[in-house]
């Protein structure tokens, strides 16, 4: 075993740098996952691909950064922390130049994958550190800075996306990322080299995590192809299926045997954890397809730019960041299922005012209003609810338990995103053939237009373009209805799990 030399807490400036460093390399990571939502269509329209096909920028990273969170603990344990971090931000660094040069979506899909596993243990990685180089008596502090950049970024992702979407190009959303990883690395290796970790060389489950990327790649190529490929009427999307099965039931029949499991399934015999994480999968899968379907909306419907769409959609956020030390107040006081319970019910029904709010003619505030009023019930439903999956496992087990609650959360977001998008897309085709076979009136309003002068072929144009958008707006209006009755589910299972055996540490859900 070999041993680094164990340094105490840092403290003036070395520790505002150092912990300065940290914040930033985690608020890059997260603002990573929202920040390409507003720029599909940019994206689409830059390697003529269709707007689902560009979500599978957005599925790709998510992915790659689920496979990659339980191989964090064991490369912590292997190589060192700060190692691992110095590596993780410069491989972060280069796969973000490399996106903003993609000249294929085949390449850029790559390269995201490449991010996604550099940037996957950056988060945790960040935080551990913020707790060893902060005095004990300021780990409150600590995880009050790593907290907030958790929460701000994903409110800068769209404003950002869009702005540079619409001003500089997509690429540049990539682009940004790298003085700053240039800047974090370097900073990381003055700083942090000596509060490195002690290394030891375990083993690791090569098989499990073989078995864990064919079954979870398999999974999401046949849902980001599946449309494409008329599901199951390809004999492709069928092999993608059997394959994904197959890796699934192979996957779990080893992990609950391997000595030192990539992905440790034994906690799933606790009820509460159980009952928790399947709550979270259903409601971050319905929460994040929510945010990668209004954008393309607005977008493609409403005639928004990238920018305006970043500005409609990031109150999301914004109540959040006020709401988020209440709920976590309250955790500590209040029975965690009553807040789980309350915080997805928020949610259910401010999916309910945009089906009673949304129409193709909604002004900027109409769309705004929804996503603000969410924001407030959104720590209400993630805070509380770590508290109630990690306090039903026995506390040896809360590291584990922790990797596989982001890893389902994270892949919850992905699966989601590619149904989403997916009914999303057939339901407008499905409500277009619907409008146009009852269409009244259409000879004399294309008569009305020729004669505000017209032609023949803009008029026929116009009533399309029409069509369509009233279509999205159906479309849109009944996800939103399905996302309404999946919370409405995910609040009341959340009551068959039991109360916690014993406290959570804060951010120990990370």
């Amino acid at each position: 075993m070999e041993k680094a030399t164990a340094s105490p807490a840092m403290s003036g400036s070395t520790l505002v740098l150092a912990g300065l460093v940290l914040a930033v390399s985690n608020f890059m990571v997260v603002l990573d996952t929202t920040i390409a939502n507003v720029s599909v269509p940019h994206i689409a329209g830059g390697l003529g691909i269709s707007s689902s096909e560009g979500t599978w920028v957005i599925t790709s990273y998510a992915v790659a950064e689920a496979i990659c969170v339980p191989l964090t603990g064991w490369l912590a344990r292997r190589f060192g922390e700060v190692k691992v971090f110095i590596a993780g931000m410069v491989g972060f660094g280069l796969f973000s130049f490399l996106c903003g040069l993609a000249p294929t979506l085949g390449a850029l899909v790559a390269f995201r994958v490449g991010q996604g596993l550099c940037g996957g243990p950056l988060m945790p990685i960040s935080q551990t550190l913020l707790m060893r180089i902060f005095p004990k008596e300021r780990h409150g502090m600590a995880m009050a800075l790593w907290s907030m950049t958790t929460i701000v970024a994903p409110i800068f992702g769209p404003i950002l996306g869009g702005t540079i979407s619409d001003n500089w190009g997509w690429n540049w959303i990539f682009f940004i990322n790298v003085p700053i990883a240039i800047v974090c690395s370097l900073a990381a290796v003055a700083l942090l080299r000596g509060v490195e970790s002690k290394t030891e060389k375990i083993p690791v489950d090569t098989v499990g995590l073989g078995l864990l990327v064919l079954a979870v790649g398999a999974l999401q190529i046949m849902l980001d192809l599946g449309r494409e490929h008329d599901w199951f009427g390809s004999s492709f999307i069928v092999q993608l299926a059997l394959v994904a099965f197959v890796g699934f039931a192979f996957l779990i029949a080893w992990e609950v045997f391997d000595r030192h499991p990539i992905v440790d399934l034994k906690v799933f015999r606790h009820r509460g954890f159980t009952v928790s994480v399947t709550a979270l999968a259903f409601t971050y899968g319905a929460f994040f397809a929510s945010l990668v379907v209004i954008p393309q909306w607005l977008q493609t419907s409403l005639g928004y730019t990238a920018t305006w769409a970043g500005y409609a959609t990031a109150w999301n956020g914004v109540a959040a960041v006020f709401m988020a030390p209440v709920a976590a107040m309250l955790s500590q006081r209040m029975d965690p299922r009553i807040l789980v319970s309350g915080g997805i019910l928020w949610l259910a029904v401010t999916s309910l005012t945009r089906v009673i709010w949304w129409t193709s003619g909604s002004d900027f505030w109409t769309l705004a209003i929804p996503q603000l009023i969410q924001g407030a019930g959104m720590p209400f439903f993630f805070v509380p609810l770590t508290t109630l999956a990690l306090g039903a496992v026995e506390e040896n087990e809360v590291a584990s338990a922790a990797g596989l609650m982001n890893f389902l959360r994270t892949m919850s977001g992905a699966i989601g995103t590619a149904i989403g998008v997916t009914m999303w897309e057939n339901g407008g085709q499905s409500a277009r053939d619907s409008l146009t076979s009852t269409l009244n009136g259409t000879q004399s309003t294309m008569a009305t237009l020729q004669a505000h002068g017209f032609g023949v072929e803009q008029s026929r144009q116009y009533v399309s373009q029409l069509v369509d958008s009233q279509a999205n707006a159906i479309s849109t209006v009944n996800l939103f209805e399905l996302f309404s009755a999946v919370f409405v589910a995910a609040a009341a299972i959340i009551w068959l799990a039991p109360k916690p055996k014993h406290a959570v540490a804060a951010g120990a859900g990370h």
